[in-house]
């Protein structure tokens, strides 16, 4: 029996969730479709499914080999498409994740353009501060602010922000506009990083560079938190210019120590580092290595 048949009519169970459900998913019978499972199963020598008379679910082995299988599966299903469709017409679906802030500010805004562009794209736009593991969650593109410590991607980079520290007028005039970076100390200082005492601060100095350690009585792993708890007053943040946008030309939100700042954070457009990139995701790519300088 073909092997790619085999597999596929696995990988239709799989996500069917039953060879009755696969068998009208494929336009195959059913009997073909438990044949060719069975024929897989008794090749590697390993049960792929625990079956009952009511469901059908995966052994441990049947997860691993789906697990490893599927993106396989995957890119040849790409690798058909790029070369039956025109280089103009890009479709299917592609997982975009970006941090929440940057992506609320900047992707976001972007994403009826792409579409617009690549009609036949379908957009899944993930959103969180949390570096998501872009294999296992089947990532195919991240957009991200800051250092990429990934040996096994592909990084782009497309632009850079400035850091910039802020408070509100409000603050400021309950608690006097630090003159050096020295002043933090006395200062509340809100802490992005989550569950955090204290943080050290980059600044640069006639000396050269040099750091402080500032603390808060208010910490968050969300940038979010941190920039609404500088804007209702509660202290100072340090932010990457981008998650701030309109705000820094607010009359009510003030840089400060911006002579002390020369710190800058990358923007970058990250892959999973694979042999084969499928065409939309090299389009989106350009899209938004194009599209967001211009924001920024």
């Amino acid at each position: 029996m073909d092997r790619f048949h085999e597999l596929n009519a696995f990988i239709a169970v799989v996500e069917a969730g039953g060879f009755s459900a696969a068998a009208r998913r494929t336009g195959e019978s059913q009997s073909a479709i438990s044949k060719a499972v069975g024929a897989l199963e008794r090749r590697l020598g390993v049960m792929l499914f625990n079956r009952s008379t009511r469901s059908v679910t995966l052994t441990d082995q049947g997860q691993r080999y789906y697990d490893l299988t599927k993106p396989l599966v995957n890119e040849m299903d790409e690798a058909d498409s790029e070369l039956t469709s025109t280089t103009l017409d890009v479709s299917g679906q592609i997982r975009i994740a970006a941090s929440a802030t940057f992506g609320r500010l900047h992707i976001l805004p972007l994403i009826p353009d792409l579409l617009l562009l690549n009609p036949g794209l379908q957009v899944d736009m993930i959103l969180s501060d949390s570096v998501r593991d872009m294999v296992e969650d089947r990532i195919d593109l991240a957009i991200r602010v800051g250092p990429v410590n990934e040996p096994d991607a592909v990084v782009r980079r497309v632009a850079s922000t400035p850091l910039v520290c802020v408070g509100s007028r409000r603050y400021f005039e309950q608690r006097g506009i630090p003159k050096t970076p020295a002043e933090l100390v006395d200062h509340n200082c809100l802490l992005y990083g989550g569950l955090m005492e204290s943080a050290d601060w980059p600044f640069v100095g006639p000396k050269g560079r040099f750091s402080v350690s500032v603390r808060g009585n208010l910490s968050s792993n969300s940038v979010e938190t941190i920039r609404a708890g500088v804007l209702a007053g509660v202290g100072i943040g340090l932010f990457a210019g981008v998650s701030l946008a309109d705000e820094l030309r607010h009359p009510d939100v003030i840089s400060v120590l911006d002579e002390f700042i020369a710190d800058v954070r990358d923007i970058s457009i990250i892959w999973p580092k694979r042999r084969y990139v499928p065409a939309r995701v090299r389009r989106v790519t350009d899209f938004f290595a194009a599209a967001l300088p211009q924001r920024i």
